[in-house]
């Protein structure tokens, strides 16, 4: 199966693709360049926004506009014509300690935005992260509701909305978890190991879940995309030709796509050109539409 190249956007780091069933377009942010990303599917027309701070993951509002968690809180995201991207604080954040920021995150099926804290200096390995929720209404600093990851990752909600799925990426860790979710109070409780990824190719990076329930995550440094069941066994892997997918999400007309953003190391890129590009796959199953906040 062809991963197709649809931006050679050359990101440093390509995270939080999120699809506009309404636009018919792909979201996306680049998280140390601080810029929100868009592309059009109908004529492949790109466009971008400067943030004031590194903008980690995004979230479509239900009223049309935009939420991001960014280096010291969640923020409202409005693009601007002259190419800057204006927000305003919803909730700040204290971090654990100092050199942090957001990293992966999205909604639950209710709407809620989750968002995961990490050290800049991933290198260090230390505990730092955490996961944070946060609601309309609330005005706030954020609460951690978890604690204890190096960079927490891979979150994502069942269709029905009764299982989250969580991951930490450091290389000491490489786990998947599952979570029983309660969706009246959002809450998180039955923690139990979903899948040992250093059991397959690839650290745990982003992800998405498909219509059949099944669990799609980015092999970070294998170049593969892995499909779990919700048993936690390996389906397919599929291929794109860069090193570091960073997150996957589903789109297209009939939710039948699978674009991956992906990483742009330093270094000698001489066997993988395309790194830090936007990729588009035929993954043979339909998604589900992104939740939207509800603001």
């Amino acid at each position: 199966m062809t991963a197709e190249l649809i931006l050679d956007a050359r990101n440093a780091t390509g995270e939080s693709p999120v699809w506009s069933v309404a636009e018919q377009a792909l979201y996306w942010v680049d998280i140390p360049a601080r810029r929100l990303h868009r592309w059009q599917a109908a004529d492949g027309f790109s466009q971008s926004w400067e943030a004031p701070q590194m903008l980690a993951c995004i979230a479509r509002g239900s009223d049309g506009h935009w939420i991001g968690a960014m280096e010291s809180g969640v923020f409202t995201l409005t693009p601007q014509a002259d190419g800057r991207l204006s927000t305003r604080l919803l909730s700040s954040v204290n971090h654990a300690q100092a050199g942090m920021r957001f990293n992966d995150g999205r909604c639950d099926r209710q709407g809620r935005f989750w968002a995961g804290t990490m050290l800049l200096d991933m290198a260090a390995g230390v505990p730092a992260g955490a996961m944070y929720r946060y609601e309309a209404g609330q005005h706030e600093p954020l609460k951690p509701q978890m604690t204890g990851f190096i960079v927490p990752n891979g979150l994502a909600f069942s269709p029905d909305g009764l299982t989250m799925y969580l991951s930490d990426s450091h290389p000491d860790v490489q786990k998947i978890w599952a979570f029983d979710y309660d969706i009246d109070t959002a809450t998180p409780h039955n923690r139990r190991l979903f899948v040992d990824m250093t059991q397959h190719p690839g650290r745990p990076d982003g992800a998405a879940v498909d219509a059949d329930g099944c669990y799609w995550i980015c092999g970070n440094d294998a170049g593969l995309i892995h499909r779990f069941t919700p048993e936690g066994t390996l389906d397919r892997s599929l291929a794109v030709p860069v090193k570091k997918p960073a997150m996957c999400a589903f789109g297209g007309a009939n939710l039948d796509t699978l674009f991956v953003t992906s990483i742009r190391p330093a270094g000698d890129l001489s066997d993988q050109p395309l790194a830090g590009g936007v990729f588009a796959l035929n993954p043979g199953v339909k998604g589900l539409a992104e939740p939207a906040y509800t603001s």
